[in-house]
């Protein structure tokens, strides 16, 4: 927490909680920031689920810490647009950061000037989830590449999305998704298996279409595009 001129508490990346007579120090008290449109959300990783699960938009949150979990008044929210193509790395750097901090300053000065309006979330609309970890970020291939994809993207660039090849660990950073493209025949072609390799990239099958590889990271390797990950066409992934 930073004390500001005004004398407002700020803070933001919070993982502890905040004991109430701690964010009551300053005058005005404290707001925090989240990456998220509260109530929808809450938890750690909340810029990577929005992304996973698919969703068009989703935002940042100014509000009053208390001693639930992410659960106080909102001050302030504002929506970002999630692309198609958009990464973790994407949402966070280009639209939710820079959009944070001039909240973050516009929430405290109406909070100071008496004119903020808090109202309390609405809990019938409330989501948790916890930190995206190897579970959530292993890929199955037997899903539709809609899913794949967004799990991919909303793990770039970290914890990183991964799958396995030869009994090793492979994780998937930048891809894209094919739904037009025909590697010949689908008929034959497992899922999971490398259709293709590239002068930048491998492509895999996958139910619904194909997610070429553009950066991965081979075990305990360094990043490397697709096709200098040593895999080989007929290869299959996640076995």
């Amino acid at each position: 927490m930073r004390a500001l001129k005004t004398d407002i508490g700020v803070m933001a990346y919070v993982l502890l909680f905040a004991p109430q007579d701690f964010v009551n120090i300053p005058k005005h008290g404290t707001i925090q920031f989240h990456p998220s449109l509260l109530p929808l959300h809450r938890g750690p990783s909340s810029i990577n689920w929005p992304i996973m699960i698919g969703r068009k938009t989703t935002g940042l949150t100014i509000f009053r810490p208390n001693d639930g979990l992410d659960e106080g008044a909102i001050v302030l929210q504002k929506e970002v647009p999630i692309g198609p193509d958009d990464t973790l790395g994407s949402v966070y750097f280009d639209k939710i950061f820079p959009a944070g901090v001039a909240a973050l300053l516009e929430a405290a000065d109406l909070v100071v000037a008496g004119e903020a309006n808090e109202y309390a979330q609405d809990e019938a609309n409330a989501t948790y989830e916890g930190w995206v970890r190897e579970a959530e970020s292993r890929i199955n291939w037997a899903n539709h590449i809609d899913t794949t994809y967004n799990i991919i993207r909303g793990c770039n660039p970290a914890p990183g999305a991964w799958t396995t090849v030869d009994g090793e660990k492979l994780q998937i950073f930048d891809a894209r998704k094919i739904t037009a493209r025909i590697f010949g025949a689908v008929r034959g072609k497992k899922i999971g298996q490398v259709v293709e390799v590239g002068p930048a990239s491998m492509t895999v099958h996958g139910a619904g279409g194909f997610i070429e590889v553009l950066r991965c990271k081979r075990g305990n390797g360094k990043k490397v595009a697709g096709n200098e990950a040593g895999i080989s066409v007929g290869t299959i992934l996640g076995k």
